[in-house]
């Protein structure tokens, strides 16, 4: 093989390995194309709340009415925890632990609103500032933000959007500067922000929502 054929073969294979390495960091259909996996350090303990066994004993009300109820078809037991003010701009309700590296899990139910129709895991929740990952039934879109003095969005993704009166599932973790978000399983944010390094974890709704959540699963 000679030298200029050597070049032109190597050419081609730095050009296939660039497109191969761009393509992996696209979404497609909103979904991300198989970055690593973001995980807690195994052993770390689990906290977990189903509303049947654990309550919210300790928690923290910031806005809402929140209230836990019984429920048919809830995904575990009985009872579920419900959001039910209409006239806050937000709703929000933490668990009193803090937490720095953070895996948390948890099903939702959006029942109804006009404005609104979301629930969503708030961490690293400080004095008031937090991040929150979110889902809404009446857009198609999955959004992550952060909420110091107002509202600032870091990643969001296009899904399809979660149905009213269905059970869905939300997963963040959140190890340093790094924040990944799932729903109903699939991985749609990769996000880096380092301007909340600790707090606590709680619960969200927005506006007129009307949701319920069950199985707060917390791994930090």
């Amino acid at each position: 093989m000679t030298a200029m054929m050597r070049r032109r073969n190597w050419f081609k294979g730095a050009l296939a390995a660039g497109a191969a390495f761009a393509a992996g960091g696209k979404a497609k259909d909103g979904l991300l194309a198989a970055p690593a996996e973001l995980k807690v350090p195994e052993g770390v303990p689990t906290t977990a709340f189903d509303f049947d066994t654990r309550g919210i004993e300790g928690w923290s009300t910031l806005t809402g009415q929140w209230a836990i109820e019984d429920m048919a078809g809830a995904p575990s037991g009985k009872k579920v925890l419900v959001q039910r003010a209409t006239k806050n701009e937000f709703n929000v309700i933490v668990a009193p632990e803090s937490y720095a590296g953070v895996d948390v899990t948890v099903r939702f139910k959006p029942i109804s609103g006009r404005e609104d129709a979301s629930g969503g895991i708030v961490f690293r929740f400080t004095s008031g500032a937090y991040y929150v990952v979110r889902a809404n039934a009446l857009e198609d879109n999955f959004r992550l933000y952060a909420y110091e003095r107002g509202r600032r969005q870091l990643a969001s993704a296009g899904v399809k959007a979660p149905a009213l009166g269905q059970w869905h599932t939300i997963r963040v973790v959140a190890v340093g500067d790094r924040i990944q978000a799932w729903l109903n399983g699939a991985l749609h944010l990769d996000a880096r922000d380092a301007r909340f390094t600790s707090g606590r974890v709680g619960l969200w709704t927005k506006a007129d929502s009307i949701t319920a959540f069950d199985d707060l699963i917390i791994r930090g």
